[in-house]
């Protein structure tokens, strides 16, 4: 019996070290992906949000502040999604999204895993970065290492608002990325969320929808008490969005767990290059 668990053991080695071999890019990618957007985040935070910045002093109204945050960070994620790396990974940068396409059938374990794992420390590290960059003026309270934290109405509604958005972001991803004609939009779609999300959810709970995202802040501010709403109201939230979509068009109307496959880079998970016909 020992020696048949030692096989098992042996084949899931052998299955780990396979797709660290083979996959590590897209891995790399994964992480220097949500590097870039925490580094994004924390400029604009401290651009807009330091009491010294002469944007913040010009532009009093915080509603139009974060509007313009909307706009900053709707846009990295597309540049994100539709660079040559975001097109070959998939642009998850997102543990939710990622343990979403798993549950969906879409990655395979260990790949599922690499990719989660990959994005808590692209978070660490890009908000080290900027740190390293921007110097004390990123742990001022105004910025505060743009840590996502509930608003005042308490954390039920921020777990509450978390579960909600996350909910809307992956039912428009699966519905856009499996419609033959709009397909190649997805990322666009994802980004303009974001930037409602940023203007107008914000307040209620930091709008984060992503567990590796305000992992990476809170490592550095130090902030824990309510890290547990990110990790549990995004990837609750998606998870719905995936099984109520499975039930409305079946598991044969999911096509890939990439969000822009109509290029021409690599697909680790359904083994296809891009540019191939999506779902009707």
């Amino acid at each position: 019996m020992s020696a048949i668990v030692a096989s098992q053991g042996n084949i899931e080695k052998l299955t780990m070290i396979k797709a660290l071999s083979q996959h590590w890019p897209e891995y790399l990618i994964e992480a220097f992906g949500l590097g870039i957007f925490m580094i994004s985040a924390c400029f604009f935070g401290f651009v807009l949000e330091y009491p010294a910045s002469p944007i913040h002093q010009a532009i009093t109204d915080p509603f139009l502040r974060r509007i313009l945050m909307g706009m900053a960070m709707g846009l990295t994620a597309v540049g994100i999604i539709y660079s040559p790396w975001g097109k070959q990974s998939g642009a998850h940068i997102n543990p939710s999204v990622t343990l979403t396409f798993f549950r969906l059938g879409k990655m395979k374990f260990w790949d599922a895993f690499f990719y989660i794992s990959a994005q808590f420390i692209g978070g660490v590290v890009g908000v080290l970065v900027a740190s390293t960059l921007m110097g004390q003026t990123i742990s001022h309270p105004s910025v505060n290492y743009v840590a996502t934290l509930p608003g005042m109405a308490g954390n039920l509604i921020a777990f509450l608002a978390e579960f909600i958005i996350s909910f809307i972001l992956m039912f428009v991803i699966l519905t856009v990325s499996n419609t033959k004609d709009i397909a190649r939009y997805t990322g666009f779609f994802a980004g303009v969320l974001v930037a409602v999300y940023i203007s107008l959810e914000a307040p209620i709970s930091g709008m984060s929808m992503n567990p590796a995202r305000s992992f990476g802040s809170a490592f550095h501010a130090q902030l824990w008490n309510f890290l547990w709403i990110y990790f549990t109201a995004p990837p609750l939230g998606m998870l719905l969005a995936a099984e109520i979509y499975l039930r409305l068009m079946g598991s044969s109307k999911i096509f890939c767990a990439k969000l822009h496959h109509q290029n021409d880079k690599r697909c680790i998970h359904c083994g296809y290059p891009g540019a191939i016909k999506v779902n009707d």
